[in-house]
């Protein structure tokens, strides 16, 4: 993984048989095209973008397209485009995985059959949206945030505290749960409020660790978790929003959900424009 604005002011190594996968909603961006076209000039002539506009800078650019057909896009904050891309990412994987010979037909019915049942699995956690109408009643009269997660959902974790800086103007940040040692838990007290993806996984026992590191020095969590991951919501200063299921490798697409809904009313609470944050453009055209 890349970030395209960094990708062409360093020494990479190129690979002509690698393909080169550009990401983007408006399929616009300026340093993801520069990065495109700094691949190419390396000899790295295979290319796939994923894009939510078919008629795109980038799509036009690319010798193959994968769009995402999202619909139109009107917030700047992507919240349907970056949903649909963690999908497009997923067949690209289980494609690649078949070409290789690497996944039988019982997972790829596995997979096929997940994919399918997404749409349910997305309502159900959309009924979720009166408890986080009421946590971001809370939030709105804090300043700053810390966002936590582990594997998968590290960039989960990201996209939450992303998402509620750009539309709120609330303070937030993103770690992946075992770095909390590493500096985050200095920042840790009564006000700053810890929001945490808990998915019933593997990582579980290790996360819920580090959420009574956060619980020890006083810090108010607020916590994403599974049917079945056994987290006490009645313990002092904990608060606990629980998904209907554990979705294996699809969890990522729907944690994701409940923490752009946070950014969402808690911006609506304060009043700020979710579609429109200030200094920011729908698409970043110039360097």
């Amino acid at each position: 993984m890349e970030v395209a604005s960094e990708y062409r002011y360093r020494d990479s190594v190129p690979d002509a048989r690698q393909l080169v996968v550009t990401i983007s909603q408006s399929g616009e961006t300026a340093d993801t095209l520069a990065a495109l076209k700094h691949a190419r000039a390396l000899g790295q002539r295979s290319t796939l973008t994923i894009c939510n506009v078919p008629t795109s800078a980038l799509v036009r650019e690319c010798e193959m397209a994968f769009i995402t057909r999202a619909g139109t896009e009107i917030g700047v904050a992507s919240t349907k485009a970056f949903t649909t891309q963690l999908v497009a990412l997923y067949l690209l994987t289980l494609v690649l995985a078949q070409l290789r010979g690497r996944l039988s037909d019982q997972a790829e019915a596995a997979a096929l059959k997940a994919l399918r049942h997404l749409p349910v699995a997305l309502q159900s956690v959309l009924a979720l949206e009166p408890q986080i109408i009421a946590w971001a009643e809370s939030f709105c009269r804090r300043r700053h945030a810390l966002f936590l997660g582990r594997g998968l959902h590290y960039p989960i974790a990201l996209e939450g505290a992303l998402k509620l800086k750009e539309i709120s103007y609330i303070h937030a940040e993103a770690y992946p749960a075992g770095e909390l040692k590493h500096g985050p838990l200095a920042l840790v007290d009564a006000s700053m409020p810890v929001v945490v993806v808990a998915p019933n996984d593997v990582l579980l026992e290790k996360l819920k660790s580090n959420m009574q590191e956060v619980a020890a020095r006083g810090g108010e969590l607020y916590v994403f978790a599974d049917a079945g991951s056994h987290i006490d919501a009645s313990q002092d200063g904990l608060n606990l929003v629980r998904l209907p299921e554990h979705y294996g490798d699809l969890s990522p697409i729907l944690h994701v959900v409940p923490l752009q809904l946070l950014a969402y009313h808690t911006a609506c609470a304060l009043g700020t424009d979710v579609d429109k944050p200030r200094n920011l453009a729908k698409s970043v055209t110039v360097e």
